[in-house]
């Protein structure tokens, strides 16, 4: 807090004194004033003369800025109170106030940068000449402090207005200020564009927005202001669109005007920029995945582009979809493409699969350019886009040396990731499907599926079933014949769905397990594989809800990223109020069914932040759409491919986190949930686990430990040279004969084997098979943990 002090008027030694002594002889009018501020009765301060108000306010910010906390937590508010009913401020009132300030450290409320502040607001132009570049030096301080968002916005609005009579600048400072990265990058780099006429009456119009839809006045008080502005508008957001980091309210809001102001350019350059915009605005931390980095700008570019023309608004709000993880944001991010779908005539759902970039690849997933003599291609693989390069037609290992500095170098890398996203996007989306009993004429679903060079990827690895009238059904894979994708059984008159096991017989879904498998067929994700939750018979009983996966302990914080990840959207557990307990929920069957999966704390909070270390299941309901409303659900309504769907998530949740997967959790001498982590570490399969036992009797035949292993009722039993091991396989623990003794193994010291699996989503299938490799030659452990555990008998 000490760079704007060079740039003030020294004070004399006589005005030093002279404060010194009036704040001395104050002290009996401060704690009166703080007396009044804590009660909240002001009936003796407001008996005071202006001077001696002044007085008190001169010591409690004297007081405040020495000691480094506020004085009964309530030093600003009462001299915001005192300033209130009346003080004559001077120029040297501020000067003092702002010297004060040298080398202290100061309150985390605010409190100490408040006297300066008020008086600054009250001063007029002639009182301020010459501060300027203090009073802009001083913003930014208390822009880039961490003073609560509230006092902070409220600051430097006060100091702004006072800024903005000195004419020390165009663009009042509080628009584009040092509390963030982004205002100071776009002040150097725009410093032209900002300069221009009209820019700063524009930008302060845009901050002016508080929704985001502008009303028809506001849309027209800004049309003459960005003609006046001439390019500010898109030359601030440009830059924006590269920013990615979070931003401050006050720069949201200018941020939310800017982008509804570029909404009056009806251009084609203006519909993209406003499309980067949403995803900029709309990504968020990959820790803090429900928080977007600019939330109200966010919401305005949604509003936005659900009203404009192309295929780039279809194609963002297709892709917010499926990224963002702010529940707000999302259901206006649906409700757009609702809107948007409604207008060009599209059923629910086409708008998703529509609007899915192909990045200008070819049929066979690839695009290519020349840079510098060479060939680059982009193209998917089995996973995820990847760049190489050739020439004349032979392939090389790396990136050239002559194309590293080429700006075609730069795009074709900009193109992998826009590829990569899409990608991820697509993948998570016809996944999505399973829950939804979607059928397309066979030439639709070609186009927007087989022929697709992105979705392609997925879908010529999935199980697909055909049927001429709506009543008999094939189930086959796509093949390719003469460079044309097509499947078998399915004519142009046909009609398709993606099958799912749930609705198949035990020995179809026994045969395709079986194809999978030997033809080495990796799936995109489990469908063969797929687990199936039927209804049981104590679900039938309880009717609305289900018991199933109730009364298990989850490492919370992993439990809740889980949840995010996989579209469920939840309050956090903590000790607030309400933060007891928490109810996921998630949207299935293309948004008709709703299912809810309740939680709550347990143990104790973890501290210094009291934040959740636990949580405990509870029930799953269901409800059913019912125009805008929701309407509870019995169970045996729920269709099959929901409730196995749901019931799927939830089972991943536990197996995933639940305490009873931890290998380190025996060893911690912690008697909390100790009977839950013996019971749940070792008992009886759930279905995910089912599901893991058949892929390990395909696999393991294969394997050159095959011989070593054998398969059980709940275990994998690996003959080792020193003992005999037992894995458990929904827990991924380990038991050794005769006598049971818990043999800890961290995953992470586990090496991986070249195995080839036919999904690529069960992490604890690959820990099993870790250990299994390990134990199988467990006369190669050198690891000392382990070594002493087998020493012992």
């Amino acid at each position: 807090m000490t760079r704007f002090v060079p740039l003030l008027p020294p004070l004399s030694d006589t005005e030093r004194s002279a404060y010194a002594q009036a704040v001395a002889t104050a002290g009996d009018l401060a704690a009166t004033a703080i007396t009044a501020a804590l009660s909240g009765d002001d009936d003796e301060i407001k008996s005071w003369t202006d001077e001696q108000r002044r007085l008190a306010a001169l010591r409690i910010h004297a007081d405040t800025v020495r000691a480094g906390h506020p004085a009964f937590g309530t030093a600003g508010h009462a001299v915001a109170l005192l300033d209130q009913l009346g003080v004559r401020w001077t120029r040297t009132d501020l000067v003092w106030g702002l010297h004060m300030l040298a080398g202290r450290v100061l309150p985390a409320d605010g409190s100490g940068q408040r006297l300066p502040a008020v008086a600054a607001a009250r001063l007029d132009r002639a009182w301020l000449e010459g501060l300027g570049p203090a009073l802009q030096e001083f913003l930014h301080d208390v822009g880039s402090s961490r003073i609560p968002e509230a006092i902070r916005q409220e600051l430097v609005g006060l100091v702004s207005a006072a800024h903005t009579r000195t004419g020390a600048a165009q663009i009042p400072v509080h628009l584009l200020h040092a509390g963030e990265i982004f205002g100071p990058a776009a002040t150097l780099e725009l410093a032209g564009v900002l300069a221009g006429p009209g820019v700063a009456k524009l930008l302060l119009h845009c901050a002016s927005l508080r929704r985001p839809v502008p009303t028809t006045k506001w849309r027209r008080a800004a049309g003459p202001l960005l003609a006046a502005a001439g390019d500010a508008a898109h030359a601030i957001l440009t830059r924006y669109t590269t920013f990615d980091q979070y931003v401050k309210a006050d720069t949201d809001d200018l941020l939310r005007g800017l982008t509804c102001v570029l909404d009056l350019d009806p251009s084609e350059p203006a519909t993209e920029l406003i499309g980067s915009i949403a995803l900029a605005a709309g990504a968020a931390d990959a820790e803090f995945p429900g928080f977007p980095f600019a939330p109200k700008t966010a919401a305005a570019a949604v509003e936005v582009l659900a009203r404009r023309g192309g295929d780039v608004p279809v194609r963002v709000l297709t892709r917010l979809s499926l990224s963002v993880k702010n529940k707000a944001l999302l259901s206006r991010t649906h409700a757009a493409l609702d809107r948007l779908g409604s207008l060009r005539g599209w059923q629910p759902g086409e708008v998703l699969e529509l609007a899915v970039d192909d990045h200008g690849l070819d049929g066979d997933g690839q695009r290519t350019w020349e840079i510098d003599g060479y060939t680059a291609i982009v193209e998917v693989g089995e996973v995820k886009a990847r760049l190489r390069f050739e020439r004349a037609g032979r392939p090389l290992k790396g990136v050239p040396a002559a194309v590293k500095e080429s700006p075609g170098l730069a795009q074709a890398r900009d193109l992998v990731k826009q590829v990569g996203r899409t990608l991820a996007a697509e993948r998570a989306r016809v996944e999505g499907l399973l829950s939804e009993d979607r059928v397309w004429p066979a030439p639709d679903w070609v186009t927007r599926y087989l022929d697709h060079p992105v979705t392609g990827l997925f879908a010529r690895r999935l199980i697909w079933q055909a049927s001429a009238d709506g009543e008999t059904w094939t189930a086959a894979l796509p093949e390719q014949r003469d460079r044309a994708w097509t499947l078998p059984g399915a004519g142009s008159a046909s009609r398709i769905r993606l099958w799912h096991p749930a609705l198949a017989a035990a020995a179809e879904v026994t045969a395709w397990r079986d194809h999978v498998t030997a033809s080495g067929l990796r799936q995109p994700f489990k469908q063969a594989f797929r687990e199936v939750y039927r209804l049981t018979p104590a679900e039938e009983q309880t009717r609305t809800y289900s018991n199933r996966f109730a009364a298990h302990i989850l490492r919370y914080r992993q439990a809740n990223a889980l949840m995010r990840a996989r579209g469920w959207h939840a309050t956090y557990l903590g000790s607030w109020d309400g933060g007891g307990s928490s109810e996921a929920t998630k949207l299935f069957g293309g948004g008709a069914w709703r299912a809810s999966f309740f939680h709550e704390l347990a143990g104790e909070l973890e501290a210094p932040h009291y934040e959740a270390r636990f949580c405990a299941t509870d029930q799953v309901r269901f409800a059913r759409r019912d125009g805008a409303l929701w309407e509870v659900a019995p169970l045996t309504e729920v269709p099959p491919r929901v409730l196995s769907e749901v019931m799927r998530d939830i089972d991943l949740f536990v197996g995933v986190t639940s305490i009873a997967t931890d290998a380190t959790w025996a060893d911690r001498g912690e008697d909390r949930f100790h009977e839950y982590w013996s019971s749940a570490s070792f008992g009886d399969l759930t279905a995910s686990a089912e599901v893991r036992r058949d892929a390990l009797a395909r696999i393991l035949p294969k394997l050159t430990i095959g011989a070593r292993c054998e398969l059980r009722e709940r275990y994998l039993r690996v003959h080792g040279t020193r003992r005999t091991y037992k894995i458990h396989l929904g827990s991924g623990n380990i038991l050794m004969e005769p006598n049971d003794a818990y043999l800890c193994v961290v995953p992470g010291r586990v090496p991986a084997g070249p195995v080839h699996l036919p999904f690529d989503d069960d992490a604890i299938l690959s820990v099993i098979l870790s250990k299994a490799m390990l134990l199988a030659a467990d006369e190669k452990i050198t690891d000392r943990t382990i070594l002493r555990q087998l020493s012992l008998t």
